[in-house]
């Protein structure tokens, strides 16, 4: 009954993400759904992954990196989970930088200069390239993770000027009120917004929003997300963090 329930849930979701690129006049092929898996078996993540999706977001780096040796160690769900996408959509410790740097299609929390240094230095050593985006704490709050509005630009010139080894593809937020539907839209306005002008100064496309999640993504879709994070609408509450 569990897994019909599950699949049941992920699929009231790609309907909800069909109607709101509907609603906004967008292709459906230029939203991602990011299924954010933390703190939920891997065998769920198997599930879904096997009805067709390949986005899984994750907020715990041990959490991440245990879920996919599982995987991959299971004979029955390695086949199946072999193309995810994973992505890491939770704040990084820089002390953990050297476990993510590389290891994640996209990191969408760079938001210090100490972390992308830390991410830099573990490039460097084997040359690889991590795609990141740049969290905004658009609602100035202290107790948040997130550069601010006003850093922004400085932060961007120092990771162009100084991190090689890292690729900037856009902005992520957390907007300061939380799944409460269209209250949250000025928000997305307004990461849409500083994305836009950041794009100009630097002159790359900053193409990723990645903004909205399970109660408010309808309004991120309307001003342009590229991606939204949604957990709990298809895995259902989150068990308790052990």
């Amino acid at each position: 009954m569990g897994d019909t329930l599950l699949l049941e849930r992920y699929a009231r979701v790609l309907d909800r993400i069909d109607a709101a690129c509907a609603s906004a006049g967008r292709p459906r092929e230029s939203v991602r759904l990011i299924a954010v898996s933390k703190l939920h078996p891997a065998e769920s993540l198997a599930q879904v992954a096997a009805a067709g999706q390949i986005d899984f977001g994750e907020n715990y780096v041990q959490e991440a990196l245990q879920k996919r040796q599982d995987l991959n160690a299971d004979p029955a769900t390695a086949a199946q989970c072999a193309g995810i996408r994973w992505h890491m959509i939770g704040h990084v410790q820089s002390r953990k930088a050297p476990l993510v740097a590389g290891a994640f299609s996209l990191v969408h929390t760079l938001d210090s200069r100490k972390l992308a240094d830390a991410f830099e230095r573990r490039l460097a050593e084997g040359g690889a390239r991590q795609p990141v985006l740049f969290e905004v704490n658009v609602g100035g709050e202290s107790q948040k993770s997130g550069v601010m509005s006003a850093d922004l630009p400085e932060l961007a010139d120092y990771v162009l000027e100084h991190c090689p080894h890292l690729e900037v593809q856009g902005l992520m937020c957390l907007p300061p009120v939380f799944d409460a539907g269209d209250a949250a839209q000025p928000h997305f306005a307004r990461l849409r917004e500083l994305r836009d002008t950041l794009s100009t100064r630097l002159g790359l496309p900053l193409s990723e929003l990645s903004m909205g999640m399970s109660g408010d993504f309808e309004g991120a879709v309307a001003e342009g997300a590229t991606m939204v994070r949604i957990g709990t609408d298809i895995f259902g509450p989150r068990p308790a963090k052990v």
